[in-house]
């Protein structure tokens, strides 16, 4: 693993915004999906999304110009994130089909507080107690805005638990891919995996007719999935993990746009608060960074 360092302001910015339209595009991408899983079972969904996520990741590798450089497709830890990746589908996608769409973004907001425990754990980056306690305040300002009923809590919160965790893997294996590997190849290996895994997957299913309307879901999923992808792998590239991964509360005020768009769901009191914690303590995370750096320079 790659020693305690930090990123430059400059890589903290673009890592950051990464990261919130990383969070814009997959809540687009998850309403989607679950509209698709009403009437499709989930090896179904990750194989026909993942066909137009192919096609749409290998615009990306055309228009960045990176076909010479698809021989780091088998980079290994290019693999072991597409792998990881695969796993967070169908875990994911397996939760989503059963649960509401709150309980299991509430549940998924672990994987920030799981990242920097790892990150911290195996030395990757040092994580002083002011970050770690605006990572519980984000939490609980999450909880406070989607208050998961404890009815709401299966088997399948048990399995968006673990999609949580592979996702603080994911991130931090992301964290570990030279720069030399571009991220449209790898977001277009991590595709391709996915793909190949919604197939597997649905050889064991009885698969259901695909009709316009879910095709339309499917095909707009995989714009959105795609450009997420991407997203995700610049906003670890060469950030430091602990601030990045603060940002991720930002689905949640995504979340909520969208829900009143869509669906006229409007937030309450509570919700507005738990909104303002999550933005908040985001917020007081890049500050931190920004003194602990100006203390390095300093010394």
């Amino acid at each position: 693993m790659t020693p305690a360092r930090s990123a430059s302001a400059a890589s903290n910015r673009r890592g950051v915004i990464a990261m919130v339209a990383a969070m814009a595009t997959f809540v687009v991408n998850d309403v989607l999906v679950k509209l698709s899983t009403q009437t499709l079972p989930t090896g179904q969904v990750l194989a026909i999304r993942g066909l137009f996520a192919v096609a749409a990741s290998l615009v990306l590798v055309r228009v960045f110009g990176r076909f010479s450089d698809l021989k780091a497709m088998a980079h290994p830890m290019v693999a072991l994130r597409g792998a990881l990746e695969s796993a967070i589908a169908f875990t994911f996608i397996l939760a989503l089909a059963h649960l509401p769409l709150a309980n299991i973004t509430a549940i998924l907001q672990a994987a920030s507080l799981i990242l920097v425990a790892m990150a911290a754990v195996l030395g990757i980056e040092k994580v002083g107690w002011r970050r770690w306690a605006a990572v519980v305040v984000g939490f609980i300002g999450v909880l406070i805005v989607v208050r998961p009923s404890s009815e709401g809590f299966t088997i399948y919160s048990l399995v968006a638990l673990a999609s949580a965790a592979l996702v603080g893997a994911r991130d931090l294996v992301t964290r570990q891919i030279g720069a030399g590997v571009p991220s449209a190849v790898v977001t277009f290996t991590t595709t391709i995996v996915v793909c190949i895994t919604g197939w597997v997957i649905g050889l064991t299913e009885t698969w259901q007719p695909v009709g316009q309307r879910e095709l339309l879901y499917l095909t707009g999923a995989a714009l959105f999935v795609a450009a997420g992808n991407y997203a995700i792998i610049v906003a670890f590239r060469d950030a430091d993990v602990s601030l990045v991964s603060g940002f991720r509360y930002t689905v949640l005020v995504f979340a909520i746009a969208l829900g009143a768009l869509v669906w006229g769901d409007l937030p309450d009191l509570p919700a507005l608060f738990g909104t303002c914690l999550i933005v908040g303590s985001g917020l007081y995370t890049l500050h931190r960074q920004r003194v602990r750096a100006a203390e390095v320079t300093a010394s």
